[in-house]
């Protein structure tokens, strides 16, 4: 009588079906696996809800947008994908105490949503000329600028005595370097 070797063709087929398995749920894995996210983003780490506007060049010229408008304690992607640009700037205003984050670096915007092409001649094109801040993102090919509002702010320094404010309530100054979106 011929012997039926059961336990080792039982452990074949399990063994082949769980490399079947395995390298299923490997293909699928890698199948649905998201790319890298490539964005640049703003985080509102302030109690205020903030607009936001961004200047940056790309391969055909000087662009600024605005607004987001960024709830407090949020964060928003303003553009998606890798980025195409060293150096990014970005404008940002307090809607609920005033105050603003703002920089050297001049460029167009304007009350109402906008996207503007180019940088020069702001007010005879019927634009407002702002300030903006710089962001150096070292050429990383995403990259998150913090808001904070100049009390939260770490300085790598310490800063210099300040006067208590009076009655009207200005927009306080923080170090401008490392500036990464200090409220002034």
């Amino acid at each position: 009588m011929a012997s039926l070797n059961l336990p080792s063709a039982f452990s074949r087929r399990c063994t082949t079906a769980l490399i079947l398995a395995f390298g299923l749920g490997m293909l699928l894995t890698i199948a649905s696996a998201e790319p890298a996210k490539a964005d640049f983003r703003l985080c509102n780490n302030t109690g205020s809800r903030v607009g936001v506007a961004i200047g940056y060049k790309d391969a055909e010229g000087w662009t600024t947008e605005g607004w987001w408008n960024i709830s407090a304690r949020s964060c928003d992607t303003l553009l998606r994908g890798a980025l195409v640009a060293r150096y990014y700037y970005i404008y940002a205003v307090d809607y609920d105490r005033g105050g603003e984050w703002s920089g050297k670096a001049y460029m167009c915007s304007r009350e109402k949503e906008f996207t503007i092409r180019g940088t020069e001649n702001c007010l005879a094109r019927g634009f407002d000329r702002t300030g903006y801040f710089e962001v150096d993102t070292t050429e990383q090919r995403s990259w998150t600028v913090q808001l904070t509002d100049s009390a939260e702010q770490q300085p790598d320094r310490p800063l210099p005595p300040r006067v208590p404010p009076g009655p009207s309530r200005a927009p306080s100054m923080a170090p401008s370097a490392p500036f990464e979106g200090g409220k002034r």
